[in-house]
């Protein structure tokens, strides 16, 4: 791909969605962590002495169909635009599962999904969750948490009794202490909270939200501040959660986040028990 061809697909781009200076930098990292982690054998490439683990930048762009120059280019952060096949063919060559391969398009501002938002949880939503006899709210892209019922305030905390600003996920798992004892894998929870929020940055029109929460959370948490650097990315679809209550002791749950007909931007969080034990250290 010549540098005349890249300028003129470029320049035709329109300018609500090329990609800030800020999406490069985060683009080129995140293309680079992920070459880092293939293994040349599987390519049939050599293994021999290398500076850095993975792919080489030519490798990838070999294997991907595009100049060495240009991909080098997109590693870097300059101001270039690529295509929607070009980045399928990157995202095949990397690996990239779905939550990743959507992360790449969103960093790219290509394809960016049309989220439909609205002002709030709808009555009927609503009345959904207080009806649910499992634990479950209704929470946004942002990871705040706008409608809940009661079980999963008693198993939790009473959102009631929080200001609206603090009834956020990743908030609570990094600044409500009791999240820590009361959660058994704190960190890979919260490792895992912020690898949604990233790609739900990504993919968001509107940055400025997410932005605040993460000034908040940098300059209140060392440990938001350090694992904010990292580059993954994943969905928060479905999984297995244990916890330590103070009540009921140790019990497992598996999370399931359906998506509400119309409301893209909208996640309903249900937590079905698996089983109750003793505490596991006892």
């Amino acid at each position: 791909m010549s540098f005349r061809h890249v300028r003129r697909f470029r320049d035709s781009t329109p300018m609500s969605r090329r990609p800030s200076p800020e999406q490069r930098r985060e683009l080129g990292a995140f293309l680079s962590s992920r070459r880092g982690r293939l293994q040349p054998a599987a390519f049939g490439l050599p293994e021999g002495p290398r500076r850095t683990p993975g792919l080489r930048r030519e490798e990838v762009a070999v294997l991907a169909g595009v100049s060495v120059s240009w991909y080098t280019w997109l590693e870097q952060g300059r101001d270039i635009q690529p295509s929607a096949d070009a980045l399928r063919r990157i995202a095949r060559v990397l690996g990239l599962d779905p939550v990743e391969s959507a992360h790449l398009f969103a960093l790219s501002s290509r394809e960016l999904p049309q989220i439909a938002t609205g002002s709030g949880v709808s009555e009927g939503l609503e009345l959904l969750v207080q009806s649910i006899n499992v634990p479950a709210y209704v929470r946004n892209t942002r990871l705040d948490i706008l409608a809940w019922n009661d079980a999963i305030a008693d198993l939790f905390v009473d959102y009631g009794s929080l200001q609206p600003h603090e009834r956020n996920t990743l908030r609570l798992l990094f600044l409500y202490k009791p999240y820590r004892t009361l959660i058994l894998d704190w960190e890979q929870m919260s490792r895992g909270m912020i690898s949604n929020f990233r790609a739900a940055r990504a993919q968001a029109q509107d940055k400025a939200p997410f932005d605040r929460l993460i000034d908040e959370l940098s300059t209140l948490s060392p440990e938001f501040r350090a694992w904010w650097q990292d580059t993954d990315v994943k969905g928060f679809d479905e999984g297995e959660k244990r916890l330590r209550h103070p009540a009921g002791g140790h019990v497992e749950f598996t999370y399931v986040a359906l998506t509400p007909a119309g409301r893209p931007d909208l996640s309903l969080v249900t937590y079905i028990p698996r089983h109750a034990a003793g505490d596991p250290d006892s």
